[in-house]
């Protein structure tokens, strides 16, 4: 805490005691009141501004000081002042006193709330950013919500001092006239609980309803601009309409089919999306022969003389078509026509908010759900595009091992596949402009990632930028900046890793003035609508997380706020989000990591327990990586988990559990574990936070007592 913020406390501390301990409270009190009323008003008919400018200098201390006592200050103001003065100065007073108060608490605590709190506080933060107007008026207006909390609380918010003052200004002025009015009776009044009665109070909360009241015929009054110009039919013809069969696509149909809603599903192409036909299962299946044959390369670890495997590459490649053509049930026309769904194939384009183009035929619907998913990002390199390259929607087409393979990116899909064809025998180089892989992941996690590549015999050239793709010699040569200098790496293909763009040409956004992020994804309020409030946007086409559980998790929010948000909408909740990265060691995460807490200002402790120290991966022979779970300091709440090593992504479900249902690491150590397992690293990390944490003092008490008993 800062000087500044210390003498302030001070200050405060020490006015808020003398208070106390001169009973000055005893001056604010009904009673006292009406016994001086006489003397005080004699006195402000010989000095009536030197009387108002104390009466409003007190009143103002007490305001901003939080102290009891305003209430009989204001019956005060009219009893001495009058209705119209009284009136004025306490409004004047209250509104200053009570913009003190929210400046003391933001001064004093909003920092440190914040930078505690952030992350579950930003929701609130936006919403008060947006709309904190209209629920300050509103509980300005009901006298049932205390005001001196009401402005300690809106301190530690983004609220402006000035909309604060503003709209407190106005917003008390209806009740500070009811008690100033009141005052003027002061004879009459018997006790403070006979101010207000039942039905002032009732009358005075319907009026705190007219902002809310007032936002929404504002909404309405939108919504009928947003519409301008386009005809809404008499009759529709269906509720839904999906454009995209990938991951969040599919979700939002079965949801309407399986709430009995008359739904149509559009795909320009193949069902399922990336993630059946590009993406997730042809991968994880690349990944699962790459891995068998890994084991079998390091037989004598596991005290085999000698394993070895003979292997076509286009057999392991057809082997990840069956795998595909296996799982493609799932996602078929056929399933989805069975469970009610109609399932047209082609181009969609969105002409209207109610009707959408496909085939030459124009469908009418009362809700629209964009779910057109993403596709590689190719960069603008010079020669790229010349020499030919593969990104991962084109991979699957090789059915020759490539020599030399260079892979242009860091992340996930890069250093996954980067593994995958250095395990099945090319030469493997991967490019990146940054100093590590796996950005997004703590640097000491990327360390573990490289060290395993390196030991792989993946050539990794790590801040080299790709300038220019050339062709010498019949082969291709990535021309790359490093260190102030030029270097050249010949290579047989390029694969593309630079990351995704969405899918948003082609579907009319612009003609309808539907925008766009800076991302270029398609922009969506917190409950996935676009501009259009009948229209949705979720998965890939939206963001902000690309993975196929986040895009299923978004579409349950887009298709019941489309079908069911006239009675109630649901922000999509980005509280728990997970992923993982499945290269060897596997990386899973949860919540935040190091360097995010950091970088958003959260304060964090860390517990890590090395997996070296597992039975179970010893047993495996997989003897490697780490769990590492950052806590609030001093507090047994998760903040966030990185788990890399064996089977990261499925031993880090219990604590994805654990944090979205607020389970602490206590909860996790109590829970039996079945030994041997992989999960029991999660018990283990658990136990070291509470070692971390233990009572050192009780434990000497206890250690004297243990002694006393020999």
């Amino acid at each position: 805490m800062t000087k500044g913020r210390i003498l302030l406390l001070l200050l405060v501390a020490a006015a808020i005691y003398a208070f106390f301990a001169f009973h000055l409270g005893d001056y604010l009190s009904l009673e006292y009141l009406k016994s001086r009323q006489a003397d005080v008003q004699a006195y402000f008919v010989q000095h009536p501004w030197s009387t108002g400018g104390a009466f409003a200098a007190g009143y103002i201390a007490v305001t901003a000081l939080s102290l009891p006592g305003a209430t009989i200050m204001t019956l005060a103001a009219g009893a001495v002042f009058g209705l119209l003065w009284g009136t004025v100065i306490v409004s004047f007073a209250s509104s200053i006193g009570a913009t003190l108060a929210f400046l003391v608490s933001r001064f004093l605590l909003r920092d440190a709330v914040q930078r505690r709190f952030g992350a579950s506080l930003a929701a609130v933060n936006a919403g008060v950013e947006r709309d904190g107007a209209f629920y300050l008026f509103t509980l300005r207006l009901v006298p049932a919500f205390p005001f001196f909390v009401i402005n300690l609380v809106m301190g530690l918010t983004p609220m402006s001092a000035r909309t604060f003052y503003l709209v407190s200004q106005i917003g008390m002025l209806a009740g500070t006239i009811v008690y100033v009015n009141a005052g003027t009776q002061l004879a009459a009044i018997r006790s403070l609980d006979g101010l207000l009665s039942p039905g002032l109070i009732a009358s005075f909360t319907l009026l705190g309803l007219f902002p809310l009241l007032a936002k929404k015929l504002v909404d309405a009054l939108r919504r009928r601009k947003v519409y301008r110009g386009h005809r809404r039919p008499r009759r529709f013809d269906r509720n839904l309409v999906v454009i995209g069969a990938g991951s969040a696509g599919l979700v939002a149909a079965y949801i309407g089919a399986a709430v009995r809603a008359r739904v149509t599903l559009i795909e320009r192409d193949r069902m399922g999306g990336d993630c059946l036909n590009t993406g997730c299962v042809p991968s994880k299946a690349l990944i699962s022969t790459t891995r068998l044959l890994d084991r079998m390369r390091r037989a004598r670890e596991y005290g085999l003389r000698s394993a070895a495997a003979e292997f076509d590459f286009a057999e392991v490649m057809e082997r990840v078509q069956r795998v595909i053509r296996q799982v493609a049930p799932h996602d078929s026309v056929e399933r989805y026509t069975a469970l009610g769904v109609e399932c047209v194939q082609g181009q969609a384009r969105i002409t209207s908010p109610f009707t959408v183009e496909v085939g030459g035929r124009t469908l009418n619907t009362r809700n629209i759900v964009i779910a057109t998913g993403g596709r590689p990002h190719v960069p603008a390199i010079p020669g790229l595009r010349e020499a030919g390259f593969r990104t991962s929607d084109t991979i699957w087409d090789l059915r020759s091992r490539p020599g030399t393979l260079a892979v242009l990116g860091g992340g996930p899909i890069g250093s996954e596949l980067a593994q995958c064809f250095a395990r099945l025998g090319s030469r493997v180089v991967q490019i990146h402009r940054r100093d590590r892989l796996l950005p997004r992941e703590d640097p000491e996690i990327a360390r573990l990632v490289m060290d395993r590549f390196r030991d792989e015999g993946i050539d990794l050239r790590l801040e080299h930028d790709p300038r220019e793709v050339r062709i010498e010699d019949g082969r291709k040569v990535i021309v790359c900046a490093h260190g102030g200098g030029e270097v050249r790496i010949p290579c047989d293909e390029i694969l593309v890793a630079t990351g995704r763009q969405a899918n948003t040409e082609g579907l009319g956004l612009e003609e309808l003035g539907i925008p766009l992020t800076d991302r270029g994804t398609v922009a969506v309020d917190e409950y996935l609508r676009t501009s259009f409030p009948n229209i949705y946007a979720c998965g890939d086409v939206a963001g902000p997380y690309q993975f196929t559980h986040t895009a299923a998790h978004q579409a349950w929010y887009a298709a019941v706020n489309a079908l069911f948000g006239r009675f109630r909408r649901f922000k999509a909740d980005y509280s728990v989000i997970p992923w993982a990265t499945f290269t060897e060691p596997e990386v899973a995460r949860v919540g935040l990591n190091e360097q995010d807490a950091k970088a958003q200002g959260v304060v964090y402790e860390v517990t890590t327990f090395p997996l070296e120290e597992l039975d179970r991966a010893i047993a495996d022979g997989e003897a490697h990586g780490l769990v590492k779970v950052l806590t609030v300091p001093g507090r047994d709440r998760i903040l966030g988990v990185t788990i890399a090593g064996e089977h990261a992504g499925d031993v880090i479900v219990e604590f994805i559990a654990a944090m979205r249902h607020g389970l602490g690491l206590n909860k996790i150590l109590s829970t039996i574990h079945i030994y041997p397992t992989l999960a029991e690293a999660n018990k283990y990390a658990a136990g070291a936070w509470k070692r971390a944490h233990a009572p050192e003092r009780v434990l000497g008490w206890l250690a004297r007592y243990h002694r006393w008993q020999l």
